[in-house]
């Protein structure tokens, strides 16, 4: 995986640090711990998963004291076992405890969002489908969100809504119809951009195909529904299932043929990985 630039990292951390610091900073540990103290800690991973984050850590401790240094054993993307060393992290006492909720946020929440997407990539390995995350990001942090989904396995939709044109049912709706919501569509933005129509009937998609359009969101079809979808399309466009999938039915789903596999849940709802800090002296 080739990292995010540090630009794009820095802000996000920076807020967070400032968020948690307050009006006053860290109150416990500056009464508590030497201002001249060194201590060496480790990064470890409590369960089994994907570590994603590492950079995001690295410049939580950084912004709050540069003398700081973590050194990765484990690198984004890497495997986790319980126990495993991620990282050493040495330097002013006091810095990386101040800094170290704000590092464990992200690099637990990211390798959450890795190991997740992970799962359901394991669970369609030998099929042609590849699992992709929404735009169903926490408002901020969709840029790292979206970068854990690549770390673990999976491919990104959308960054936003000005990357592609995506026509639910609602554009439909007050469009009066899918034809001229994809007539619209096609009128009102470049010859680069992409148009995909979510479609929940074969009526629907077979319209959808008339109309030529660049992909098509199969939303809520059962496997056997999805394998006639897929059928019909006969490769004329992109196919996208979505709706529940969960690592035990990724499997049929994916056996249906089609492209992808759209999972709000991995940067919605993804459980935290369970990595701590821990003193080693």
């Amino acid at each position: 995986m080739s990292p995010l630039p540090t630009i794009m990292i820095e802000p996000a951390v920076r807020a967070a640090l400032l968020e948690d610091l307050g009006r006053a900073g860290d109150l416990t540990t500056d009464s508590i711990v030497p201002p001249d103290l060194t201590t060496r800690t480790i990064l470890s991973a409590r369960q089994a998963g994907v570590v994603a984050g590492l950079d995001f850590a690295a410049a939580a401790f950084r912004l709050i004291d540069p003398r700081i240094e973590m050194t990765v054993a484990l690198p984004d993307g890497s495997r986790l076992r319980p126990g495993d060393t991620i990282a050493t992290v040495t330097g002013p006492a006091r810095g990386i405890l101040t800094a170290e909720r704000t590092a464990l946020n992200f690099l637990c929440h990211l390798s959450g969002v890795a190991s997740a997407t992970r799962g359901i990539a394991d669970a369609i390995e030998g099929y042609r489908a590849v699992v992709c995350c929404t735009r169903k990001t926490m408002p901020g942090l969709r840029f790292a969100q979206k970068y854990a989904v690549r770390v673990g396995g999976g491919s990104n939709h959308r960054f936003g809504l000005d990357d592609a044109v995506l026509i639910k049912d609602n554009h439909v709706a007050m469009a009066g119809g899918v034809r001229p919501a994809v007539e619209r569509a096609r009128a009102g933005v470049g010859h680069l951009v992409k148009i995909e129509l979510e479609v929940d009937t074969l009526a629907q998609l077979e319209e959808a195909l008339s109309l030529g359009v660049d992909a098509v969101l199969l939303d809520n079809m059962g496997p056997d529904m999805l394998r006639e979808a897929v059928g019909m399309v006969g490769g004329r466009a992109i196919t996208e299932a979505s709706g529940r999938i969960r690592p035990e039915t990724a499997p049929a789903i994916a056996a249906s043929g089609v492209d992808l596999l759209s999972v709000g849940w991995l940067t919605h709802s993804a459980a935290v990985l369970d990595v701590g800090l821990d003193w080693a002296g």
